[in-house]
């Protein structure tokens, strides 16, 4: 899909990138970006983070006092 892209193409869709949202908010936006393609990820994958928590937390003892 994207192998028709050139190096051309790539830097106009950045200038208008930049353009709309500016250099300031520029690293905010790629950074959630980045988070939100790595939930997705976690969750394809079936590794969330309640998949996590259910690993980390510690098996009870089940014996028994005998007095």
């Amino acid at each position: 899909m994207f192998g028709s892209l050139g190096t051309t193409e790539l830097i106009i869709i950045l200038v208008i990138v930049l353009l709309i949202f500016g250099a300031g908010r520029l690293p905010e936006v790629f950074r959630s970006l980045g988070s939100g393609i790595k939930e997705f990820r976690e969750a394809s994958s079936g590794e969330g983070k309640d998949a996590k928590k259910k690993d980390d937390e510690p098996v009870k003892s089940t014996t028994v006092d005998p007095s």
